[in-house]
């Protein structure tokens, strides 16, 4: 097949992730970006934001065949991202921005397809996807989990309300006029989630493809593998955003009850953010001072050999729609315990982890503690557990695997478009 023409939407589109904004969607855009480039000419529009540390990457090793535009909305909006929902609306207008650079470009280019990869929510429309007349690829995305009813008592009042709100919202996106043209315009629909699936049941069941929001690189594989039980010491880790939707307590909680029963045993929480003080407060509450600690986000590599040092890796996010840290550690050979929700509950089987029902606080912070007292009773089952998931993160989520399976997409898209 000929080199093609790509243009990418990819509003978050970063190597290195910004914790303060979109780190996941930063990476994943600029992953995916890289894997489309192997076989196409690519054009993206992109965020502003993304601008010093693409220009640095792209310092060190060019992106052959990429042409980078950056764009930006007035200054004065970026006031929005101080509220919960405003980043949102920010993103919408930004989109339309994004359309009429997008229409500048196809007229002296003339792309064979366009392909929206970031923010991936399906509740959000493309206007690059539902105006531009050439073929479409939209994803992957996320956007169809929610927040457990037996576990929204977690959250504070203003954090309820957030819900109530959001779920408001998603209604109201998923019936506007552009998301309905995207959905039905789109050739392809990426999906990260058997809850996004949902949302396009119906009469796009035939478009919609299984494909994973996040990737692993091969040094994620070749890390070396340190043993914590010479130490003495069985570590269970966790990692990401410090927020509400991250059920961090529930994880505190349960290591609490494991730790009564299991002395040689530590807790460490990588990452930063507004729910901070909050866990803070809870292990000062349980008096777990000497065996729980929280560690300031780090840069990817030291993210992976913290990994590779701990015995077992907890991610209790309430809906999360990937959840990049989950494929990592099985990257790493761990065991993963986590919730049956959104992308977490996707990625993890019972062959390499272990699903807990979200019901509710109490049901979630025993079965985890459970969990988590039975890996370490059984040190077979720990390294079977992880042996398998590191399998599966080769088998399935490598970046050169996904690139494939994407250029497979999109053959089957341009076959189906010229027979039109």
């Amino acid at each position: 097949m000929k080199r093609l023409k790509v243009l990418v939407s990819a509003y978050a589109f970063n190597p290195v992730g910004a914790l303060q904004l979109h780190p996941g969607e930063d990476i994943t855009g600029w992953k995916l970006v890289e894997q489309i480039s192997r076989f196409s000419d690519v054009w993206v529009i992109t965020h502003s934001y993304n601008r010093d540390a693409v220009l640095e990457a792209l310092s060190q090793r060019a992106l052959n065949g990429v042409d980078i535009n950056f764009i930006n909305l007035p200054l004065g909006l970026r006031l929005l991202y101080r509220i919960d929902f405003g980043q949102r609306i920010y993103y919408y207008l930004w989109q339309i921005l994004a359309w009429i650079k997008a229409r500048s470009l196809h007229k002296k280019i003339h792309f064979d397809v366009a392909h929206h990869i970031t923010f991936g929510n399906d509740w959000m429309p493309s206007f690059i996807g539902a105006l531009l007349p050439i073929p479409f690829i939209w994803g992957p995305l996320g956007g169809g989990q929610r927040t457990p009813k037996g576990l929204l008592r977690e959250y504070s009042l203003y954090g309820r309300f957030a819900e109530i709100i959001r779920i408001i919202i998603q209604w109201l996106g998923r019936n506007h006029y552009f998301r309905r043209r995207c959905a039905k315009k789109a050739s392809a629909i990426l999906v990260c989630n058997q809850e996004t699936r949902e949302k396009f049941q119906g009469k796009y069941d035939k478009k919609i493809y299984f494909f994973p929001v996040n990737g692993i690189s091969s040094n994620a594989l070749t890390s070396k593998l340190n043993n914590t039980e010479a130490q003495g010491v069985f570590r269970a880790l966790t990692a990401g955003r410090f927020h509400r939707l991250k059920g961090f307590a529930l994880a505190v909680k349960s290591f609490h009850i494991f730790s009564k029963k299991i002395s040689n045993s530590e807790f460490i929480i990588v990452g930063s953010g507004s729910e901070k003080d909050r866990l803070e407060r809870l292990i000062q509450k349980l008096e777990l001072q000497s065996k729980v600690r929280i560690h300031p986000w780090v840069q990817h590599e030291k993210l992976l050999k913290m990994m590779h040092s701990s015995d077992v890796f907890i991610f209790p996010s309430f809906r999360d729609g990937g959840g990049a840290v989950v494929v990592e550690a099985m990257a790493c050979g761990k065991p993963v315990v986590c919730l049956d929700s959104g992308g977490p509950g996707f990625h993890i089987r019972q062959e390499w982890g272990i699903k807990i029902a979200p019901n509710n606080p109490d049901y979630v912070v025993n079965e985890m503690a459970k969990a988590l007292e039975g890996l370490y009773l059984d040190k077979n089952l720990r390294k079977r557990m992880g042996e398998t998931a590191r399998k599966r993160a080769e088998d399935y989520y490598l970046w050169d695997r996904l690139g494939d399976r994407l250029l497979r997409i999109y053959q089957e898209v341009l076959l189906v478009s010229s027979k039109q």
